[in-house]
């Protein structure tokens, strides 16, 4: 899709992969990467799809709020996202860049009404950070 679609594939590869879809974006970005997209593109694309999404996820958490508190209470990661996120709070934030439990706790943020601003600065933020640390190890690996 990078390479048929460009930037904008892959920012519906970073969108999709924080919502929905059980994969990693990283592969999309180095695939971009070695398919020779600049770094600063596949830094904002990536990160502009990513950072949507999970702007998504939070919105969705916010506003869907008694939908989605069940439906997370339902499945073992959508527990232990709410449980991390209802007893750490901001702090649980620090989790959403890693897999399986990062996603979920972008939703559990919105259900239990975390302040936006600091969802958006420290969930995004790391998000921006790890895709800057995969174009960062790509560069160093080939030189």
């Amino acid at each position: 899709m990078v390479e048929e679609y460009g930037a904008f594939g892959l920012f519906v590869l970073a969108f999709l992969a924080a919502t929905i879809l059980p994969f990693s974006s990283e592969v999309a970005v180095v695939s971009a990467l070695y398919g020779g997209m600049s770094n600063t593109t596949v830094l904002v694309a990536a990160s502009l799809g990513n950072v949507s999404a999970i702007l998504l996820n939070y919105a969705l958490g916010h506003w869907l709020r008694e939908r989605y508190d069940s439906k997370l209470r339902s499945s073992k990661m959508g527990r232990k996202a709410l449980h991390f996120s209802e007893k750490y709070s901001i702090w649980a934030l620090l989790l959403t860049p890693f897999p399986v439990i990062g996603d979920p706790i972008t939703l559990a943020a919105g259900v239990v009404r975390l302040k936006l601003f600091p969802f958006m600065l420290i969930a995004g933020g790391l998000r921006i950070g790890r895709y800057a640390l995969v174009v960062y190890l790509f560069q160093l690996g080939r030189s």
